[in-house]
């Protein structure tokens, strides 16, 4: 396996979720593996993304359970929230898991560059002051947000800059309404921020499901945050720290933070890429086959910087796979299959959602009955909050597939993983209904709707 010519096997650029991964697996093989970053292990996911942006979610929630705990007899002081504390507690938290990702990869055997590489030539890696040679390249350094070009863009920040907010703001405008925009609404107002969403299209949450996506908007707007559609930011302004924020409808809204979350865009600036002929898009975005290979035999890329299905397990699966195909030499092993992936939405309520939306099924021609429920979760009908639930099955009325699940509502994401088994089995809507329920929960209305709503 090891190649004289080269300084190492495998050579992993980034040192996220999918490289990270990748790297320890090929080391494990036996393959002499090095893995460079400059920024931070673990990513995105673990240091400006996934995990911190969940420890904030459970802070946020905790405004709510307190006042839901008044109608089942409990009573106390009027809590305060302190967001130096949040924060410090979140660092001591990202600062564990860094280490863990560090002891992980040494004690694989993978040696950690704490540098950026960049590319002299389709072998050939710049990392620090070395010059690092490789048989095989894996490119896995992820995405960033998308920064605003408007007038006065560079009053707004993004969502990697918000986890290190030296203050919490009184009041907040969010650019932007997909899943990290609503998820970040959810954030600063059960912080007790006053918070506006100003979105472009006319309604939040592209790509989602349009029962869910209304459904979150009606439940959003009851909680009191305010949701401008059709509308575009022109121009921010600043007075000595207060943001003007000038929309195309002639409005202007006055804040303490804007906050735009318009998209994200792969991570390709620091690569060098110009030094290769790797194909990539004009956003960065590198071009692979099915087996993460680029237009370079031995270059390849997983994740985020493939812009295909941006989330952190299927990274990891991507890595994991191919350093199993490279230096395990096990043909035949059965790729990374992108078909009813689950995924979820830590808004307020939360998103789960896996298979086809209503207006995919459609589409792709499917003739399908739709199932839904709309009810009040057994929690609220103590705690009086006027918080609904959703759920939705879209089902193949010729083969009685289950085509489509999802939810909004509380603990959604974890009842969501269960039902993607079943998916990923070819469940039925007869293997739902022959199903018994855990009574009483919200997930058994999964299991109990018998009526179609509409075809």
């Amino acid at each position: 396996m090891t190649q004289h010519k080269y300084d190492y096997d495998y050579f992993v650029i980034g040192g996220g979720s999918g490289g990270v991964r990748s790297a320890r697996i090929a080391a494990g093989h036996g393959a002499k593996v090095g893995l460079a970053e400059g920024k931070y292990l673990g990513g995105t996911c673990v240091n400006v993304g996934c995990v911190p942006k969940k420890l904030f979610a459970y802070a946020s929630d905790y405004h709510a359970m307190f006042e839901d705990a008044k109608g089942y007899g409990w009573s106390a002081e009027k809590p305060t929230f302190d967001w130096h504390t949040l924060i410090q507690n979140k660092d001591n938290e990202i600062n564990r898991l860094n280490g863990i990702y560090q002891n992980m990869l040494e004690n694989s055997g993978v040696e950690v560059f704490k540098e950026f590489a960049t590319f002299i030539d389709d072998h050939t890696l710049q990392v620090g002051d070395q010059k690092i040679t490789a048989d095989k390249i894996l490119i896995a350094v992820g995405g960033e947000p998308r920064r605003p070009d408007y007038e006065g863009a560079e009053h707004a920040i993004v969502s990697d800059d918000a986890f290190y907010l030296e203050t919490l703001p009184k009041s907040v405008v969010i650019e932007g309404a997909g899943y990290i925009a609503v998820e970040f609404a959810h954030i600063f107002h059960g912080m007790g921020v006053e918070t506006t969403i100003i979105y472009r299209k006319n309604t939040i949450l592209n790509g989602f499901d349009i029962d869910i996506r209304e459904f979150l908007t009606a439940e959003m707007e009851k909680q009191g945050i305010n949701i401008l559609l059709e509308t575009n930011i022109t121009k921010i302004g600043d007075n000595n720290g207060q943001k003007i924020v000038q929309t195309d409808k002639n409005g202007e809204i006055l804040c303490d933070l804007v906050f735009s979350a318009i998209g994200r865009v792969p991570n390709v600036e620091k690569l060098g890429l110009s030094k290769t002929d790797v194909q990539h898009k004009e956003n960065g975005q590198i071009i692979v086959n099915d087996r993460y290979q680029t237009n370079i035999d031995h270059i390849y890329a997983v994740g985020d910087v493939t812009n295909r299905v941006n989330l952190t397990p299927v990274a990891i699966a991507e890595g994991h796979w191919l350093a199993d195909h490279l230096f395990k030499q096990s043909e035949g092993r059965k790729i990374v299959g992108y078909n009813d992936i689950p995924t979820a939405v830590f808004s307020n309520p939360n998103i789960a959602t896996v298979g086809l939306t209503e207006e995919q099924a459609r589409k792709q021609g499917h003739e399908i009955d739709i199932y839904k429920s709309n009810f009040k979760p057994m929690r609220h009908t103590l705690s009086g909050r006027d918080e609904r639930a959703l759920m939705k099955l879209i089902v193949d009325k010729k083969t009685d597939r289950v085509l489509g699940v999802h939810m909004c509502g509380a603990d959604s994401p974890e009842i969501m993983q269960g039902i993607g088994i079943a998916m990923q089995c070819g469940a039925t809507k007869a293997d739902f209904d022959r199903t018994i329920g855990i009574h009483p929960t919200s997930a058994e209305e999964f299991v109990t709707m018998r009526t179609p709503v509409k075809a």
